[in-house]
This record gives structure tokens, sequence and C-alpha cells, in this order.
């Protein structure tokens, strides 16, 4: 506000008290704008009327103030509301300048004029960086809203399958064990034969789990790495890969296991680690998988037990990787390092499904 109360300097009197109220009164409706909801009009119709004053009534090179006018323009959703704001506007810029002519040599027309065509474009510039921000604030809010939705729709996908495929099934089961149990001392033979069906009922059970399970899609370490670079990058931490994340030929069980256990450890540093660069290694041999998860943040001290080893995000880590024979290990030399290691194991069998396994068995 250095250029109006400049100008107010050179007034003598009641004229610059006067002015020197005024420029105050604008900076109140200034900051009055960017709280005000339901008096938001009122306060943008003073600040309007303030600088058509200060402009008409002191020096007409205070008509740089309409810039902050444009601006708050542009908040009004409204189509009605913003016309209306914009022709009054309009003419808080115009009218000044035509009373001002007699004030104004050639050369400072020329030099308001552009000033006076970028703030009457402002509001339409504003306006429309104001919806694009909401619509991507809408559009986050309906991805979460999707990703719950399509988590929900899941689960009771989930629940209705195993419902239809294994609850009947059970229960025929169930039935025929207390037959059987029955018919032990009266009629062995059929005792027998129920105990059979029992058997093939149970071997249907576990066919219809596996085209259950199978039917379900495991998230490979890929795309769990698209999802945590989208999560570093919007904490601010830069993000570099190395290694082949694809990860041909190795199984869904391991990828979905190495998956979250990438995922636990990506939160973990956006949580505590106050890091602001992150590096994901991958390398793979031909007995060992190696994961390295480091940053560069505050780490933990090496003479205490890590802060975070008793936290039920590496418990889980743990408890994932020890079903496929894995190891997890901490490193603090420089911020954090966590090593992860499955060894690879070569099916003998022609399939390393673990239901067909236990159906076999």
């Amino acid at each position: 506000m250095s250029m109006p109360i400049f100008y107010m300097s050179q007034e003598q009197g009641w004229r610059r008290i006067v002015g020197y109220l005024m420029i105050a009164l604008f900076l109140v409706t200034y900051r009055q704008l960017y709280f005000a909801k339901k008096s938001f009009s009122y306060w943008l119709s003073l600040q309007m009327l303030l600088a058509f004053f200060i402009c008409v009534a002191y020096s007409p090179y205070n008509l740089f103030l309409g810039f902050y006018t444009a601006s708050f323009i542009g908040y009004y959703k409204d189509q009605k509301r913003f016309a209306i704001a914009l022709a009054v506007f309009y003419v808080m810029l115009i009218l000044p300048l035509i009373l001002n002519i007699p004030r104004l040599v050639r050369q400072d027309v020329f030099v308001v004029l552009p000033f006076m065509v970028v703030m009457m474009m402002t509001p339409f510039g504003m306006r429309s960086m104001f919806k694009r921000q909401q619509l991507e604030r809408d559009l986050n809010e309906a991805n979460e809203r999707i990703k719950e939705l399509v988590k929900r729709e899941e689960r009771m996908r989930i629940s209705r399958d195993l419902h239809d495929t294994l609850g009947h099934t059970l229960s025929l089961i169930t039935l025929k064990s207390q037959l059987v149990t029955r018919l032990l001392e009266r009629d062995p033979k059929k005792a027998l034969l129920e105990a059979r069906e029992i058997e093939q009922t149970s071997r249907a059970a576990l066919r219809q789990v596996r085209e259950l399970v199978t039917g379900m899609r495991t998230l490979t370490v890929m795309e769990e790495l698209k999802a945590s670079e989208r999560i570093l990058e919007s904490a601010g931490i830069q993000y570099q890969a190395e290694g082949d994340f694809h990860l041909e030929g190795i199984s869904g069980l391991i990828q979905n296991i190495i998956s979250m256990c990438l995922k636990e450890a990506v939160t973990n540093i956006v949580k505590h680690s106050q890091a602001n660069a992150c590096t994901i290694a991958i390398e793979q041999t031909s007995g060992e998988l190696r994961l390295t998860i480091s940053d560069n943040g505050i780490g933990w001290n090496e003479s205490h037990e890590p802060p975070v080893t008793n936290g039920n995000g590496l418990k889980g880590m743990r408890e994932r990787l020890s079903l496929i024979d894995g190891t997890l290990e901490l490193s603090s030399s420089s911020g954090m390092t966590v090593f992860i290691r499955i060894p690879i194991v070569i099916r003998t069998t022609p399939s390393d499904d673990i239901l067909t396994k236990i159906e076999q068995i």
C-alpha cells in the first residue's frame, strides 16, 4: 500500500486524514473478503466504492487497487452474481478514467490503458482457476469414494461367494459326520460309505475355495510401486526406483506380500521419517529376491531398539514375510533402510498352488 500512502502524503489537512482512513478501511475489506461468507458481497461493494473514491478524489494512478477487487470477483460461483459484480467493476474502472482525463497527459493514458485491460480480464482468469481447483478437489473426493465403494463391493462379493460355495457344503459335511457317528455301531458298512461321501464333499469344497481364490485379483509389485510413487510425490518426497519391478515368474502370493510390505514401508516414510528423498531398489537372483527401501530422514538411535519395531506395521510385515520364509532387517546408518529378503524356491511339482497340495494330501 506504499503507492496510495505516498499519494496521500502529498495532500494537506482533512483530505490527507480522510485519505488515510479510506486506505485503512480498504485494508480491512481486503482481510474480510478472505473470511466473510454471508457478507462477502457487502465487503466487495465497499471495496469497489473505496477504490472509486480514492481514484476520483485523489490520484488516478490509484487505479491499480482494482487488481485486488478483480481477484475477489472470481470467487463468485453463481453466474448471475459474477456478471453483476463484473459490470459494477467495469464501471468502477472506466468512470474514474473518464473523469480524470483532463488531469492525465497522453503518455499516462497509454500506461494506464494496458493495466485496465489486464484488470478487466483478471476476474475471468481467477474464476477459471478456482473452478479448476474445485474440480480437482471434487475429482479427488470422487476417486476416494470410488475406492471405498470398490473395497466394500469386493468384501460383499467375497462374503456372497463364501456363503454360496461353502455354506451348504460345510453344512452337508456336518450332517453326514453326525450320521456316521450314529451308524458306526449299527451299520459299519453304511458308515464307511457316508465317510467316503464326506471325503468327496470335502474335496469339492477345496476345489470351490481354489476357484474362489483364483478369481480374486492379486496386487502386483509394479502396481503398488505406482501407488507408492503417488503417495511420495503428494508428500513432497523425491522418489527413485532401481531394478526391474515386473518380477516375471514370481507367483501372485509372493508379489502380493511384497506389495503389502512396500506399502507399509512407504507409509512409515511419509508419516515418521521427515525425509525429502527415498530410494526403492529391487534385485532378483537365481535363489533370492531382495527389496530395499531407504530414505534420508531422521532414522533412529542405534543404541536403542527402533521405536517402530513394536508397532503393528513392522510386526505385520514380519508375519507376512514368515509365510514365504522371508526376512526383514532395519538399518539407520543415514536415515532409515528396510531390507527384505525372500528366497526363491524352485518347485518340482507341476503346480505351486497351496490349495492343490492340500487337496492332494
